[in-house]
């Protein structure tokens, strides 16, 4: 039985067997605790839980997208991705040119009502179309604001420049792998207001040991059922993209969250995984003919031997 997986399905059952309950900002509830830690191995697996399926092609493109710096949607739905579809949709629908029935509250509402369901749907689907045929629509309403990718490509400074942070920190592990400054961060607290959602991966810092390339996070809020998966496979991902740019063999993965929690209404779904027995893990392969982090598309990145137990849907709380 594969130890990374173990090490989520820890949490989940600490969560449950110990959370306390905490109102949040979307309404839900949640059971929380503070302060949690995993370590995943990278040198022979990918943590990619198979407890349920994870859609693997969103958490790349997703991903690629942070690396390219971009911080609109309209790449992600290209590549199918929805992932971020709600903050944009929620711009789109309070603003002045919105004519469709009204969306307020549309979380909640689109789980409780099915009529409106039904319009939420509509609604989204033509919000999606727009940001893929209209470019004009897509740079007014599909833009995040100075999110993670903005913050890691370009963060901007008091003299008006900016800063690659992701550039530089690889630059660092080239040429001094022992700093203790291998740091990247996306919490910007001047530019907060400007973002659709306040970055829940704050920071994450690179260790050079032995030959191997490790990475820890630090996630101020983790979503435990639907986030916490792709933020592990996400940083994963992004260790060996690193190492193999850097010519280091991956080492471990430490996740550090701070507020972890299960919405109230994910907690059967958890108590579903946990009765399921996890499957062989999955082998990570990258393209070795491209050399940079930043040369890598979606065709570059794949899994072998990935055969999870199927999805388990939940809500998203936006």
């Amino acid at each position: 039985m594969s130890q990374n997986e173990q090490q989520y399905l820890t949490l989940c059952r600490e969560i449950l067997a110990n959370g306390v309950r905490k109102s949040d900002r979307t309404g839900t509830g949640t059971l929380s605790t503070f302060g949690y830690q995993m370590r995943f191995q990278l040198q022979e697996e990918f943590p990619l839980l198979t407890t349920k399926r994870i859609p693997f092609r969103l958490i790349v493109s997703e991903l690629l997208w942070f690396i390219k710096g971009d911080t609109n949607i309209r790449y992600l739905l290209q590549h199918n991705n929805n992932i971020w579809n709600e903050w944009a949709f929620k711009n789109w629908v309070e603003s002045s040119d919105y004519q469709g029935p009204d969306m307020t509250d549309f979380g909640l509402r689109a789980q409780e009502d099915p009529v409106f369901n039904e319009q939420y749907q509509q609604q989204m689907q033509l919000f999606k179309e727009k940001i893929i045929k209209d470019e004009a629509f897509a740079k007014v309403y599909g833009e995040l604001g100075d999110v993670y990718g903005s913050q890691w490509r370009a963060w901007k400074t008091t003299q008006g420049e900016t800063i690659d942070q992701l550039q530089n920190v690889i630059r660092m592990i080239k040429t001094n792998p022992d700093s203790r400054r291998l740091i990247v961060s996306a919490w910007n607290p001047e530019d907060i207001p400007s973002m659709a959602l306040p970055p829940c991966h704050t920071l994450f810092q690179f260790y050079v040991a032995e030959g191997k390339l490790s990475c820890q996070l630090y996630q101020r809020s983790g979503d435990v059922f639907l986030g916490v998966p792709f933020n592990i496979a996400s940083y994963a991902l992004l260790t060996c993209l690193v190492a193999h740019e850097c010519g280091l063999a991956p080492g471990e993965f430490i996740h550090t969250l701070g507020d972890a929690h299960i919405y109230t209404n994910h907690i059967e779904q958890v108590k579903t995984q946990l009765q399921r027995e996890p499957k062989p893990p999955a082998k990570l392969r990258l393209n070795p003919d491209k050399s940079s982090v930043f040369e890598f598309d979606m065709e570059d990145i794949s899994l072998e031997g990935y055969d999870p137990h199927p999805a388990i849907k939940a809500p998203v709380a936006v």
